[in-house]
C-alpha cells in the first residue's frame, strides 16, 4: 500500500512537470514555428538557438509588477487565473501514458487514475474550466474583459455539444467510456481513426474550440477587445491563462492521440514484446507516445499561423449549423454500421 502511494505520488509529480515543461517550451516551438513560417528566425539571443528563452519569459512574468485593479473584485480576480490553472492540470490524471511497470511483483499502470467514466470525467473538467476564464473576465471590472469572457463562455458551451456528440460514436463502437481500454483495444487492432474518420474530425475541430486557439481565439482577439478576458491580468496571473492555454493544448493532443489515433500502442507492438523486457516496452511506448502529442500540438501551431480567424457569427454558425447535425449523422451512420455488421 505504501509502495503505491510513493508510486502514484511520484507519476502525478512527473506528469504535472512535464505539463508545465510542455507549455513552457511550446511557447517557444510556437514563435520558432511561426517565424519558420514567415521566412523568419524567431527567437536567438537567449542561449543556443533561443533555448533558453522560456526560461527568460518565465522569470519576466516573476519579476513584473503585480496589479490588481482599484475597481476589480479582488477575491474572484485572483481565482480566476487560479481555477484556469487548475482544471487544465486535472485533465491529464486519466490519460494512459504507456503499459504497466513491474516494480517487483507488482505492476502498476503509467496513468495516474484509471477511472471507468475517464471520458465522462474529462468532459466534466473542461466544462468546469469555463469558470476560470468567465470569473477572470467579470471580476477585472472592464467591458472588454467581460465581452471576451462572454464569447469563450458561448463558445465552449456550443463546441462541448459537438464534441460530446462526436464522443458517443466512438463509444458505440468501443463500448467503454474508460480511456485505458480505448487504449488497449486498439494495440491489436485498427485505430479507432479508420473507425471514425468524421467523428474524429469533428472532435479535433472542437477541441481546437475549446482551447481557444486559432481559427476559434475570439475570446482574445486583439483587433476588437484588446486582449480579451485577460486584458487587466499582469505578472504570474496572465501567465497562468497563458500556460493553461498551452496546457489545454498538450492534454487535448494527449487525449486526441489516445481516443483516435492508437494511444500509446507501437507498431509492431506484439512482435517487440516478445524480444524485449517489459519495463523497456513500457519506457518504450511512453516515447512514442510523447512524440505523437508533440506532432498534436506542432498541428496547432501550424493551424494558427496558417488559417485566419473567424468572424464569430461563422464560429456559432459552424457550431449549430454544421459540427452538431454532422455529429448526429455520425451517430446515426455508425448505428447503421454496427447493425449491418452484426455488432447489436
Amino acid at each position: 500500500m505504501i509502495i503505491f502511494i510513493i508510486y502514484k505520488a511520484i507519476l502525478v509529480l512527473l506528469v504535472f512537470l512535464i505539463s508545465l515543461g510542455v507549455a513552457a517550451y511550446s511557447t517557444y516551438g510556437e514563435r520558432k514555428v511561426a517565424a519558420f513560417m514567415q521566412d523568419r528566425i524567431g527567437p536567438d539571443r537567449a542561449g543556443p538557438f533561443g533555448i533558453m528563452q522560456p526560461l527568460a519569459d518565465g522569470l519576466k512574468m516573476f519579476m513584473k509588477e503585480e496589479i490588481i485593479p482599484s475597481v476589480s473584485n479582488k477575491y474572484l480576480f485572483i481565482l480566476g487565473p487560479s481555477l484556469a490553472m487548475l482544471t487544465a492540470l486535472m485533465t491529464g490524471v486519466v490519460v494512459p501514458w504507456g503499459g504497466d511497470i513491474t516494480i517487483g511483483n507488482t505492476s502498476f499502470p503509467l496513468q495516474i487514475t484509471d477511472i471507468n467514466v475517464g471520458i465522462l470525467y474529462i468532459f466534466g473538467v473542461v466544462s468546469f474550466g469555463v469558470y476560470g476564464i468567465m470569473i477572470g473576465g467579470w471580476a477585472s471590472n472592464n467591458k472588454y474583459s467581460l465581452l471576451g469572457a462572454l464569447r469563450a463562455s458561448s463558445q465552449m458551451i456550443s463546441y462541448e455539444i459537438a464534441m460530446g456528440l462526436a464522443i458517443v460514436a466512438l463509444v458505440m463502437t468501443t463500448g467503454t467510456l474508460s480511456l485505458s481500454e480505448i487504449a488497449k483495444q486498439q494495440g491489436g487492432n485498427w485505430i479507432n481513426f479508420i473507425y471514425q474518420p468524421l467523428g474524429c474530425l469533428i472532435f479535433i475541430i472542437c477541441a481546437f474550440a475549446e482551447t481557444n486557439r486559432t481559427p476559434f481565439d475570439l475570446p482574445e482577439c486583439e483587433t476588437e477587445l484588446v486582449g480579451g478576458y485577460h486584458t487587466e491580468y499582469s505578472s504570474m496571473k496572465l501567465g497562468f491563462y497563458l500556460f493553461a492555454e498551452y496546457i489545454n493544448m498538450f492534454t487535448s493532443s494527449a487525449i486526441i492521440m489516445t481516443l483516435y489515433f492508437g494511444g500509446y500502442n507501437l507498431p509492431f507492438q506484439n512482435f517487440i514484446a516478445n524480444h524485449i523486457d517489459g519495463n523497456i516496452l513500457s519506457l518504450l511506448q511512453f516515447g512514442f507516445f510523447f512524440l505523437k502529442v508533440l506532432f498534436g500540438i506542432f498541428f496547432f501551431m501550424w493551424v494558427r499561423w496558417t488559417v485566419p480567424r473567424f468572424r464569430y457569427d461563422q464560429l456559432m454558425n459552424l457550431g449549430w449549423k454544421i459540427l452538431i447535425p454532422l455529429s448526429i449523422f455520425n451517430i446515426l451512420l455508425t448505428g447503421v454500421m454496427m447493425y449491418a455488421l452484426g455488432k447489436v
